[in-house]
């Protein structure tokens, strides 16, 4: 997980936006992403296409909950939504981070529930540090074991 997370740069739906990823600390609990604007990410009215906005901020709280949990855990992408607040013009950028009381946070639901769905918010700013959108990240995490019971009850994966 972690040597694809360290490349994921080179993903072409990121790679294809020009989505960079600037930072990543050795513990994979801190990213750093930036994306600048060119003729191919631009939108009808000449500032950064929504989509690519969004796609910003995907994968990277999925990855790096997966990587820091473990294995015995399952984590996927459950939901996501955007709130755009002003054009976004230039350099973007948007930052994450996944600290210790998190993750014991996140430990502590599954253990209780077998399965948690944890929100993250995520600000996608300029240069001049204001936010041109506000985008909410919604991760499911459950143990294998649970997560199984439950695809069985469901009839399928998930």
């Amino acid at each position: 997980m972690s040597w694809w997370l360290r490349h994921i740069g080179w993903w072409p739906p990121l790679l294809g936006a020009g989505i960079k990823l600037t930072r990543l600390d050795n513990d994979l609990r801190e990213a750093d992403v930036e994306m600048r604007l060119k003729r191919w990410n631009k939108n009808y009215v000449g500032v950064h296409f929504g989509g690519s906005l969004f796609s910003m901020t995907d994968p990277f709280y999925m990855l790096m909950l997966a990587a820091n949990l473990g294995e015995e855990y399952v984590v996927w992408d459950k939901a996501a939504s955007i709130r755009y607040r002003k054009p976004g013009k230039g350099r973007v950028r948007a930052e994450f981070r996944l600290t210790e009381e998190k993750l014991a946070e996140i430990r502590a639901a599954v253990k209780t529930d077998g399965r948690y769905d944890v929100r993250f918010l995520v600000e996608i700013k300029d240069e001049e540090g204001g936010v041109v959108a506000v985008v909410e990240r919604v991760i499911y995490c459950a143990t294998k074991m649970a997560h199984e019971e439950r695809a069985k009850l469901r009839g399928g994966a998930g």
